[in-house]
């Protein structure tokens, strides 16, 4: 199974229609949204074509794809519009013999980790820069951001296939990647 893998998306329509002209690009079988689909939050300046209303339209026509956990913006009345659930705190995926947390990283983070053992993965968004770093027997991986990317990192998404992720910009150019 393909993977594609996005976080923070803020309520732009404008890389909202990017994300998901990439996951046809790439075919994948399921998008996972690590959180912040539809408010910038206060921390944030508007992403370009801030438009909730219009990302809400983009992603419940494809909710039959869409898997997500819940990020420190979303609350309970985005759930009132939006058809596929996202108020989970986190999700276990496992594949290859691996446990990945995937979560938003507000709550469970590098910081505060959650249940793990070793050789498994802790996925999450919230901080807007790509990362693969190993800590204390587990692998931290982050996809970055679609729409409001930080510390001088681009647009982008991550895929995970046959135990192989890869980080990509929104164009489809590969940047990193990490075999488990």
């Amino acid at each position: 199974m393909k993977l594609f893998i996005a976080s923070d998306i803020h309520g732009s329509a404008f890389y909202c229609r990017q994300m998901l002209e990439a996951y046809d690009r790439e075919r994948a079988d399921r998008m996972l949204l690590l959180g912040d689909i539809l408010y910038h939050g206060p921390r944030n300046d508007l992403p370009r074509d801030y438009a909730p209303k219009e990302v809400i339209a983009l992603l419940n026509a494809r909710k039959n794809d869409i898997l997500c956990v819940r990020g420190n913006c979303d609350t309970e009345v985005d759930q009132m519009v939006l058809e596929f659930p996202i108020l989970a705190d986190y999700a276990y995926i496992v594949q290859d013999g691996h446990a990945i947390f995937a979560t938003h990283g507000h709550a469970f983070n590098t910081a505060h980790l959650p249940p793990l053992r070793l050789g498994d993965i802790l996925l999450h968004g919230h901080t807007h820069i790509p990362a693969w770093e190993d800590h204390e027997g587990f692998r931290y991986l982050n996809p970055g951001s679609v729409s409001i990317p930080k510390a001088g990192s681009r647009h982008s998404y991550l895929l995970l296939e046959n135990g192989r992720f890869l980080w990509k910009t929104l164009a489809g150019e590969a940047y990193h990647e990490l075999t488990v």
